[in-house]
């Protein structure tokens, strides 16, 4: 475990390329293992999570070559997934976790295990099982719900499905189930979530409609994937924005970052609270089912804040940003709400304790409630020591509350950054000498 320290700085200045899009390239090595054709990948994303989904692909059967600008999966096919001698190894990838059993569903026949770290023993998978064995597949967990767990695949039929909460995830995992599922399969969500799976989808050709809360996809012989480019990962540009909107006299321009509207809900809500972003952000394309992501430069400066209330609506297109809302919310004027937000104790840590617990321990004044948290603006943290407690947001919400404090902050655990966002610390470097 590795202890970093972060003290408070001047100014954060210049340009920052953030890492490619962690969500995106787990969902382009797994379609690209569906594939019919081989897939190039460029910008494909060099982490811990994303490691654990190309050696899975492997497991499965596909050929997996990393080059030094792009990614090539050449695929064992959507019904032709093999199975490994051991079990799959998701490490500490829950996408990888809750999305590949969709596509292992559909092996009939054959049998497949999953098993990843201690964190990820912790992360329930009940809400893919359901959907999966209501199709017609065989889920096997730990005391009902929790990995390791086996998938039995068998012929499987399309079925009518209410998320029960707004989870892309679990709608990614029923999706493509749905690819070969006899029939048409529809979902429908409470709440909208993130789109990276549509997307895709689309751009294999599959048919897919969507009609106000609803999805529907249809059966397919075989994914046709034309080469992916993955942007930047909102969700690493994400404390670049808190930062450069914490620390006064700051002016950071972010680089090739994706700006998805299902991606981009903590950037509106920075605007919101009176942070500087600007951008070419997506609007909501309504029933419009698009290919492709898109991308912009964002500019980001200092402004006056003011607390706001994040509603449960908005908690699905923020989910992972929501520990910087909080750290805003020390800062701001008033008091900053978020609620509705009870997924925040299913990531990697339970982040709502771990937030409140750790930024409490900085100075802030900040409760936590059933679903979120409270927190009363002062103007100021004092600083001090923070544990990530293995979960890479929390490093760097760390990281970032240390350069807006009055007297730094310790990060215990900072090594964990590595999941999402290897060269956290030196584009940290880069922007503080400026």
């Amino acid at each position: 475990m590795t202890t970093a320290r972060f003290d408070p700085v001047d100014a954060l200045r210049g340009e920052v390329t953030p890492p490619t899009d962690k969500s995106i390239s787990h969902r382009a090595a797994i379609f690209g293992a569906m594939a019919a054709d081989p897939v190039r990948i460029r910008g494909y994303l060099h982490a811990a999570d994303t490691t654990s989904t190309l050696d899975a692909m492997r497991a499965l059967g596909a050929i997996v070559e990393v080059h030094a600008d792009e990614v090539v999966v050449r695929g064992s096919g959507l019904r032709e997934a093999q199975v490994p001698d051991a079990p799959i190894d998701v490490g500490n990838a829950g996408t990888l976790m809750r999305l590949l059993p969709g596509w292992l569903a559909a092996q009939p026949g054959r049998t497949y295990h999953l098993d990843g770290d201690s964190s990820i023993r912790r992360r329930p998978v009940d809400r893919i099982a359901e959907p999966l064995r209501l199709m017609g597949a065989g889920i096997e967990a730990t005391d009902g719900r929790f990995p390791p767990f086996a998938v039995h695949g068998r012929r499987l039929h399309a079925i009518d499905y209410t998320l029960p909460v707004a989870s892309a995830q679990v709608k990614s995992c029923v999706l493509i189930a749905g690819l070969t599922a006899d029939g048409a399969t529809t979902i429908t969500e409470p709440k909208p979530s993130r789109d990276h799976t549509e997307r895709m989808l689309a751009a294999s050709g599959v048919t897919l409609r969507r009609t106000g809360d609803q999805l529907c996809v249809t059966n397919v012989d075989e994914l046709l994937l034309e080469d992916l480019v993955v942007p930047g990962d909102p969700s690493s540009a994400a404390f670049w924005i808190a930062a450069g909107v914490l620390v006064r006299g700051s002016r950071i321009v972010i680089r090739a970052t994706g700006t998805n509207w299902t991606r981009t809900g903590f950037h509106r809500i920075v605007q919101r609270m009176g942070g500087i972003v600007v951008g070419d952000l997506e609007e909501d394309p309504g029933d419009d089912v698009r290919a492709g992501e898109p991308v912009s430069d964002l500019d980001v400066a200092a402004g006056p804040l003011v607390g706001t209330t994040v509603e449960a609506d908005e908690v699905p297109l923020a989910i992972d940003e929501l520990p910087l809302v909080a750290l805003l919310g020390v800062f701001a004027e008033g008091e900053t709400v978020v609620r509705g937000a009870q997924e925040l104790k299913l990531k990697e840590s339970d982040r709502i304790t771990a937030v409140v617990d750790g930024l409490r321990g900085l100075g802030a004044s900040i409760e936590a409630t059933d679903d979120g948290f409270v927190v009363q603006g002062t103007g100021e943290l004092r600083g001090g020591t923070i544990s990530s407690h293995g979960d890479h947001r929390l490093a760097m919400l760390g990281a970032v509350a240390g350069m807006a404090s009055r007297e730094g902050v310790t990060v215990e655990g900072m090594d964990a950054a590595a999941v999402s966002y290897p060269g956290f610390t030196d584009d940290f470097a880069t922007l503080a000498s400026a």
